[in-house]
């Protein structure tokens, strides 16, 4: 790239991100497919605006007494201090004097002389005297919260949730890159082959414990090996995996995937049900509702029909107990999925927790008439939060009582996640720092 041009990029997406509610997994694709960037360069991206948004808050805390006194700070020179003292004080590889020099030469580009002076004399305190530490924060939850760059709401209302040391685990494990995990597509190649043909090509990988099509990768680029672009693999975090693992499918079945964007879930339907029978799959939006077709597309499976639909009026289309199986995978407030995508702990708040409620109770309430008698309703949010998951489950059993916890729920569990500290009466929580995965939770209902 041209010189200065990659951290250019960088503060770009910053800036966008944090100022404008950009998706920072959308964005940083974007700009790496539009800059035709480097495996080297596309990774360095990633590590600068994944890494500065990952530890936002604590970098704020650490450099506030160089800036204090700075009475207005713009935002592209605000997030240009971030990303430069992220590197300077997270990447070994990058030289303190590079990185200064970098942001003060972007400084001058884009602003005037004072700016310039700022930037270098705020990076040059934090490389001679270094940062201020935490340790003085009196408050506990505050100083975790700083500690690992989260909401204090939310890690005080997780505190309340779970208690200290599981959410002190869940914040920390939350700075960790989350490992990609992809899933063979069985009807066209089997795990072993998977596994040997990606070892030809320098990529390790390791079986899943909680899908038998899971692998995790441990070494190696995949996301342009020809297994991944000719859909012999697709990509999807193991913790995802387990929701049609629990969905006691076989061929033959009709089956409703209510909430099914971008395919991942309905594929993997599909896929366990040797692509005999119908999945019949909807989504809100008509371009989400398309990339499920083309995820059916690419790994060769005829049984899926997506639509779009507002699926609380599923009933206008279907007829009363219609399917063997639903899947709700329900709009959520993605508290689960905060190591890929580290912009959500900063644009939620506490009350978008309770008004999604209110849409996964809808959408419970108007899915349930659509399942036969005898058949499984399977619940699951990529959240951490009981009131979306247990209390959901719990009030919908209380409205209807024609359902009840499938008794055959935790036999047919993985038998690793059966000592689950989220293993409740309502269903299984997984916690990010239990398996390396996602906060993921699932449970399945039966129709009396």
């Amino acid at each position: 790239m041209a010189k200065y041009a990659l951290r250019e990029s960088a503060l770009h997406l910053l800036t966008r991100i944090g100022e404008q509610g950009g998706y920072s997994h959308v964005l940083l694709d974007q700009e790496i497919n539009k800059r035709s960037l480097s495996n080297k360069d596309g990774a360095l991206l990633t590590e600068i605006v994944y890494g500065t948004l990952q530890n936002k808050r604590k970098i704020e805390f650490q450099i506030q007494p160089y800036i204090a006194k700075q009475k207005k700070i713009k935002p592209w020179v605000k997030w240009l201090l971030y990303m430069s003292v992220y590197q300077m004080l997270y990447l070994e590889r990058v030289p303190d004097h590079a990185v200064i020099h970098e942001a003060v030469e972007i400084s001058k580009k884009r602003g005037h002389k004072g700016v310039v002076s700022f930037m270098n004399g705020v990076l040059r305190n934090v490389q001679r005297k270094g940062v201020q530490d935490t340790s003085a924060i009196d408050n506990k939850v505050e100083r975790l919260a700083i500690e690992t760059s989260h909401p204090a709401w939310l890690v005080s209302r997780w505190v309340d949730q779970y208690g200290w040391e599981l959410t002190a685990g869940m914040c920390r494990q939350n700075l960790k890159r989350l490992p990609m995990s992809v899933r063979i597509q069985p009807l066209r190649i089997s795990r072993a082959e998977a596994t040997t043909e990606l070892k030809e090509r320098g990529i390790t990988v390791k079986e899943s414990a909680l899908s038998s099509q899971g692998l995790l990768v441990e070494e190696g680029r995949i996301i342009d090996d020809r297994l991944l672009t000719e859909g012999y693999l697709t990509v999807q975090d193991q913790s995802s995996m387990l929701v049609a693992e629990m969905m006691d499918l076989k061929p033959g079945l009709t089956v409703l995937d209510a909430c099914s964007a971008p395919g991942g879930k309905t594929t993997h339907i599909a896929e366990k049900m040797k692509d005999q029978g119908s999945v019949t799959a909807y989504d809100l939006h008509e371009k989400k509702a398309k990339l499920v077709d083309e995820k059916a597309i690419l790994l060769q499976l005829q049984s899926i029909e997506a639509k779009q639909a507002d699926s609380r009026r599923l009933h206008e289309l279907h007829e009363v107990e219609a399917f063997d199986r639903i899947l709700l995978d329900a709009p959520c407030s993605g508290l689960g999925v905060m190591r890929g995508k580290p912009d959500i702990k900063y644009h939620k708040t506490e009350s978008d927790i309770f008004a999604l409620r209110n849409i996964q109770d809808d959408l419970l309430d108007s899915v349930a008439p659509l399942l036969k008698v005898g058949g499984k309703l399977v619940y699951s949010t990529c959240t951490v939060d009981r009131h979306e998951n247990e209390q959901a489950v719990e009030r919908f059993l209380q409205q209807h009582p024609e359902f009840e916890i499938d008794p055959t729920f935790t036999e047919d569990l993985p038998e690793e996640v059966l000592g689950s500290v989220g293993l409740t009466e309502f269903g299984l929580q997984l916690f990010p720092q239990e398996w390396d995965t996602d906060g993921f939770f699932l449970t399945r209902m039966v129709k009396k």
